[in-house]
């Protein structure tokens, strides 16, 4: 019953997607916005202050020469949920706190709301630490007192690294697409880890994995007919990029019922039909382990994956951030390039485009800002197109370049550093494993909330099944019913989580994403506040 409401859902949605392909006047993720900006509405609507100040802000720049009905309508069209309505309002009552002790009726905002493992108490590895103090202040290794601060393996990195970098100094600009010796490194890391070569000038490094998504968005998209096929729920740093480069969101879901699973049979279904409408596909998004959805993809399943790619001929967006963190002994990860060579398909067979950043797995290191992708598939022209791309911002942050060929070239057994290293390593990913299994069982025994398990990634992305009062109670307020649920349990608790209108979902259900992060001293508390909550929402709106 649930699947045929789904599809027909489904189809109603894709139909709504293009309905305007041809003529331009909307893009796919305009529809993605919708599910967030009911809720948008609703904290203008509720917050007179808010409303007032934005008043008299465009009274006093009214004479300015850019204002909104001006402004480039695709800056309008993205949306970026992670940090949207709900999480300003959480730093409003943040600030209220710090002002007023005791203003409300708990004493912390609790950010489950973004994958930021460092803001929520996780140490840095201190290996990796130590070797980009080291780079950053390299007069210090020529003094007595560095030996005995220092790991004898951190400090003979860092020669290394200095030897590499220009003028030995990270103040520099690189290359554009990363320090030359750094990339060979991480080259070296990944066919440690396929077992099949990397080349070096496959690697371009960049501020995280973001830019990278931006860059071949910006390669790809030519006008609204140009589409990119992208799992829903997804992460919003695809509907936006999507709308900021002017292409078309092509939505393929996931399906809850089979653990977020990807099936061959639904992405054929979107194609077909975005094709139907005049909408030329250009690539896949494949996000593995899943955001918001915590899936890891079985091998079989990406080996569908490739051969769709290379009979449909699609560029193979593959997102593998958070590929450190699998949480279940049944799962492993296994890279997109690793699978497509194992299947005997080389360089010229498939093009495919692998994301990795420094801000997830165990290091967590978001506000450093590194990342790379590794592009196979293209010709030599096309390379050059990206490299020109990548030039136009000079170059990614040196520390964050250092750090990408950290994370690909940790310490090894033999190193002074490899025991400690390992246990910080450890510790980290068993804590969030522990987390993720107290947050699922707690979900799990809410009334009328399914959660399916978090084998892998930062998150869990529970459907809520909301009484029907409650969805009234929303569309009185023009809120999204989750949001209108997420912004409830924010006032009540100081739990900040992010409303599953926000990634997209089949129309007609709930959900919200819920992050494993915080320390696992707080995580009683969460869901005792949680719990709390959800019983008494429940009751208030019982059918």
């Amino acid at each position: 019953m649930w699947r045929t409401v789904a599809r027909k859902s489904r189809a109603l949605l894709v139909q709504q997607l293009h309905s305007d392909a041809r003529n331009h006047t909307a893009s796919c993720y305009s529809l993605i916005s919708t599910f967030t900006s009911p809720f948008q509405r609703s904290f203008s609507t509720d917050s007179d202050l808010a409303s007032s100040s934005s008043q008299s802000m465009a009274s006093d720049y009214s004479a300015t020469p850019v204002n909104i009905g001006n402004l480039n309508p695709k800056v309008l069209e993205c949306e970026y949920a992670v940090r949207g309505e709900i999480v300003a309002l959480a730093q409003k009552l943040e600030q209220e706190l710090k002002d007023k002790t005791g203003s409300h009726p708990f004493d912390e905002i609790l950010y489950c709301n973004i994958g930021n493992p460092q803001s929520l108490g996780q140490q840095p590895i201190t290996f990796f630490r130590e070797v980009l103090a080291l780079c950053d202040h390299p007069a210090i290794l020529d003094k007595s007192e560095t030996q005995g601060l220092f790991s004898a393996d951190s400090i003979e990195r860092a020669f290394q690294i200095l030897d590499q970098i220009p003028g030995r100094a990270t103040g520099a600009y690189s290359h554009s697409q990363g320090i030359k010796g750094l990339r060979d490194t991480i080259a070296a890391g990944i066919e440690a880890r396929d077992g099949f070569p990397a080349d070096p000038n496959d690697i371009f490094l960049t501020d995280g994995a973001s830019p990278g998504v931006h860059m071949m968005m910006q390669l790809l998209i030519r006008s609204k007919n140009d589409g990119i096929l992208c799992p829903i729920p997804q992460y919003p740093l695809y509907s936006a990029s999507i709308a900021l480069h002017g292409g078309t969101l092509v939505p393929y879901f996931l399906d809850e019922a089979t653990g977020w699973g990807l099936e061959i049979s639904e992405v054929k279904n979107q194609l077909d039909d975005a094709r139907s409408k005049g909408i030329e596909v250009r690539a896949l998004v494949v996000i593995n382990p899943g955001n918001p959805t915590g899936q890891v993809l079985a091998e079989s399943n990406q080996k569908e994956i490739v051969n769709f790619c290379k009979i449909e001929g699609l560029v193979l967006l593959a997102d593998e951030v958070y590929q450190e963190n699998i949480y279940v002994p049944d799962k492993q990860f296994h890279s997109f390039k690793k699978v497509s060579r194992s299947m005997g398909y080389g360089e010229t067979d498939l093009s495919l485009v692998s994301f990795q950043s420094t801000s997830k797995g165990y290091y967590g290191e978001c506000g450093k800002r590194g990342g790379y992708m590794e592009i196979t598939g293209f010709s030599p022209d096309i390379k050059d197109q990206i490299y020109k791309v990548a030039s136009v911002n000079l170059c990614s942050n040196i520390s964050g370049q250092i750090l990408s060929s950290l994370i690909m070239s940790p310490p090894k057994v033999g190193d002074e550093s490899y025991e400690s290293y390992f246990a910080e390593k450890d510790a980290i990913l068993t804590s969030l494993a522990r987390r993720a299994k107290t947050l699922e069982n707690a979900l799990n025994s809410l009334e009328g909330v399914t959660c399916n398990r978090a084998e892998g990634a930062m998150y869990l992305f529970p459907r809520i099944h909301l009484p029907s009062k409650a969805i009234e109670a929303a569309k009185k307020v023009n809120s999204a019913p989750d949001a209108f649920y997420a912004r409830r349990l924010l006032n009540a608790t100081g739990i900040v989580v992010v409303p599953g209108s926000g990634f997209g979902q089949v129309p007609g259900t709930w959900h919200f994403r819920c992050t494993i992060l915080p320390q696992e001293e707080k995580i009683p508390a969460i869901v005792s506040r949680l719990t709390e909550f959800h019983q008494a929402f429940m009751d208030e709106f019982r059918d």
